[in-house]
């Protein structure tokens, strides 16, 4: 059975997420941690529930979403896997931290590259790569869909959806991303978002004013 703890780091309060079952192996997905105290938050957490990580999980390549690369990937020894399409975020990443005035980042160079079908197997489990661009070009998410879990990134939120005002974002291919794949699962699947808290397929596809019955747009 697959469990997902939540940290939320740095002043863009995003949302790092640790995904392990009964193995105690476990994957870390976008760890945003900043500074000493969120690292070691980070590191004492996996401590604590005696996991092993087995791999470094991004999204996308925003800044909010990679400040502890580097640190996972030394710390726990691990491959960093992330989408092609997304090599020219993480290349500007070290300008970004500047300008919104986050010190002391450090870049870390991608191991694998991630495909839309791919299986990330840890213990006996696994996570799907689902490939939903819009917000950042190869912006992918992360789905059992046995256990209805989908860790989304900053595609979907709960009553929103993600910015499409940054460089190389494009609005119609995330809209075409949640309406045409992300709304295609369960509804039951439950929503694991780069910010805020957890949602459902079901509830956006009613509710969200943006995707949902009644959009705005």
């Amino acid at each position: 059975m697959i469990k997902v703890l939540s940290l939320t780091h740095n002043p863009f309060a995003e949302n790092t997420y640790i995904v392990y079952d009964e193995t105690k192996e476990c994957v870390i997905i976008d760890p945003g941690c900043s500074d000493y105290q969120e690292r070691m938050e980070l590191k004492s957490t996996i401590e604590e529930n005696g996991l092993k990580v087995t791999h470094l999980l991004n999204t996308h390549a925003h800044i909010d979403h990679v400040l502890g690369n580097d640190f996972v990937k030394k710390t726990f020894g691990v491959k960093y896997y992330l989408h092609k399409l997304d090599l020219p975020i993480l290349a500007n990443s070290a300008e970004v931290a500047i300008k919104y005035g986050v010190n002391g980042y450090v870049g870390a160079e991608v191991d694998e590259y991630l495909e839309e079908g791919d299986n990330i197997k840890f213990g006996n489990s696994a996570l799907e790569v689902m490939f939903l661009p819009g917000h950042a070009p190869g912006h992918v998410a992360f789905i059992n869909q046995e256990q209805n879990i989908c860790i989304s990134g900053d595609v979907l939120f709960k009553n929103s959806i993600g910015r499409t005002d940054f460089p190389l974002c494009n609005h119609a291919d995330l809209i075409n991303s949640i309406q045409k794949k992300m709304f295609l699962l369960n509804d039951e699947m439950v929503v694991f978002p780069g910010h805020g808290g957890v949602t459902t397929i079901g509830a956006e596809k009613i509710s969200n004013p943006y995707v949902g019955n009644n959009p705005k747009n």
